[in-house]
């Protein structure tokens, strides 16, 4: 056998740090763009007649 079974834990380790990559990069954006994505929600809502 060439390959033994604890491979398959590093696999799992590779795919938690591409969450956890993923994860701080949609954190990142939100926080930087999520005060014009608030705007462009209050001006759609004040268009279609809310509050």
């Amino acid at each position: 056998m060439l390959y033994l079974p604890r491979e398959e834990g590093q696999g799992l380790v590779e795919y938690a740090l591409i969450l956890v990559l993923v994860a701080v990069v949609v954190i990142a954006i939100l926080t930087v763009l999520g005060p014009q994505i608030g705007q462009v929600f209050s001006q759609i809502s004040d268009e279609m007649g809310g509050s």
